[in-house]
């Protein structure tokens, strides 16, 4: 039996874009659709059901980030591999993307054996599982707070947690051994992945959004060095 082909949702307000990456993508064997709006690629995302997005951030009405944070709140898109694609270098847009759920931020122009070595990196990480062999069970409780890996459901004293896909595989990854300090080198390598190139501060802004969420009380911070969870 044939495999199915890796379905990729292009999604750019420029359709040079679309054309000169479709064309690219399609050689390679992916099966490729795409949106020119934010409207639209909600819609498309929800008929075509892509195994891969790649979502410019700026277009006109909603946004990448808008559109990356509303397919995230949906329970079809929660592992659905979305990179963005932007010609914005920014710093807190670099943030921004990854904080609302993105897993990897591509800045344009891009040569097209690039883009496909990337792609083809999100897709061996996304299939291997950044947590492999880290967590035995699929439902992990650790004091007040219980962790569904297959459903991607954090509950803390009783109350259901909303996480950012990000977020919710840095903490997966701090519970898996309890009490043991991970280093920054660690985390950015099995949350992010070593096909993703993002910043020191982007582990510092996950790790505040889950004390936000948590506490403050459960994450270590070992400067220089690390994070680990307290239990």
């Amino acid at each position: 039996m044939a495999e199915k082909p890796i379905k990729v949702l292009l999604v750019d307000d420029e359709p040079d874009i679309i054309e000169f990456l479709g064309y690219n993508l399609k050689k390679e064997g992916y099966l490729v659709d795409s949106a020119t709006d934010g409207e639209s690629a909600i819609e498309k995302a929800k008929s075509f059901n892509p195994d891969l997005i790649l979502l410019d951030v700026m277009m006109p009405g909603k946004d990448g980030i808008e559109v990356c944070q509303e397919l995230r709140q949906l329970p079809q898109f929660s592992k659905t591999i979305i990179a963005f694609l932007t010609a914005r270098s920014e710093s807190y847009t670099e943030i921004s993307a990854f904080d609302n759920g993105g897993d990897d931020f591509i800045n344009k122009p891009i040569k097209p054996n690039v883009l496909k070595s990337r792609i083809k990196g999100l897709l061996r990480r996304n299939q291997i599982g950044v947590l492999e062999g880290s967590v035995s069970n699929a439902i992990t409780v650790i004091g007040d707070i219980t962790i569904d890996q297959d459903r991607m459901e954090v509950m803390h004293k009783e109350q259901k947690l909303v996480l950012a896909k990000k977020e919710f595989e840095l903490l997966s990854l701090l519970l898996s051994e309890p009490g043991k300090v991970f280093k920054r080198a660690e985390i950015m390598s099995r949350v992010w992945g070593n096909d993703v190139i993002v910043g020191d501060r982007t582990i510092d802004v996950h790790v505040r959004k889950l004390r936000e969420k948590l506490g403050s009380d459960y994450i270590q911070t070992y400067k220089g060095v690390g994070y680990k969870f307290n239990h």
